[in-house]
């Protein structure tokens, strides 16, 4: 059963080491960050999944101490998922960016309260099939908690990654809405090709979410709305 979810964005940039001189502009997000790990700490789950977007090289599962680095962004700086050591045996696949950053917010906040494991998921997987990998993760522990990482689209300026998309805000707008709103049916029908369309990040694991949360009745909180580089950044908790 769900019993609480962090919904955070996954620059980089979140990392000050990465963003060197620009770190203080993600100060507010960070922060929301912290505060919405501190509602999955609160809900004392057994078991914490890390949901993040990723190329198929990245495609999950992972287990509780696999590494990430930063090097591909310059800097040296390595992180384990969930800190701990690696199981035994396991291999050493390196984390997709998404969940490297989850692992630094982990590691940031001190996360021991429960094992961690991840999960990279692929922009292009299918409602259906995002929807099933939700109710899968949660039917592995009797309280699970869900740290999902996605940014919202990418065209929200000129100098956005993806230029300008008038179409961008208010999609943005919609989802910032629903993940307020802990809304679970609205998040199954966000348009795939759209946000695909509006380089969204986050739709696949937004749906993974929603998929996990079906019959939980959360409640949620937008914590942090922003687009300071072109691109939406949200924050949720739900609990």
């Amino acid at each position: 059963m769900l019993v609480a979810a962090a919904v955070c964005p996954c620059p980089p940039l979140l990392v000050p080491e990465v963003a060197a001189g620009a770190a203080p502009e993600l100060a507010a997000a960070r922060a929301a960050c912290t505060d919405a790990l501190g509602v999955l700490a609160a809900s004392r789950p057994d078991l914490l999944v890390v949901v993040g977007p990723a190329e198929e090289s990245g495609r999950g599962p992972f287990p509780e101490g696999a590494p990430g680095s930063f090097r591909g962004f310059g800097v040296d700086l390595d992180v384990r998922l969930g800190g701990g050591a690696p199981l035994a045996g396991a291999p050493e696949r390196p984390l997709p960016p998404s969940l490297a950053v989850a692992a630094w917010l982990l590691e940031r906040t001190g996360w021991s309260d429960a094992p961690v494991e991840g999960l990279g998921v692929g922009e292009p997987l299918e409602v259906e099939r995002c929807v099933q990998a939700g109710a899968g993760i949660v039917a592995r522990a009797d309280r699970v908690a869900l740290l999902v990482m996605g940014d919202a689209s990418a065209c929200r300026t000129l100098k956005a990654p993806g230029y300008l998309d008038e179409r961008a805000a208010g999609f943005d707008a919609e989802v910032a809405r629903a993940l307020g709103a802990a809304d679970v049916a609205a998040l199954k029908a966000l348009d795939a090709e759209l946000a695909y369309e509006l380089k969204v990040s986050g739709r696949a694991p937004w749906q993974v979410l929603a998929g996990a949360a079906e019959g939980a009745d959360l409640g949620g909180a937008l914590l942090y709305e922003d687009a300071p580089y072109g691109v939406g950044y949200l924050v949720a908790a739900w609990s």
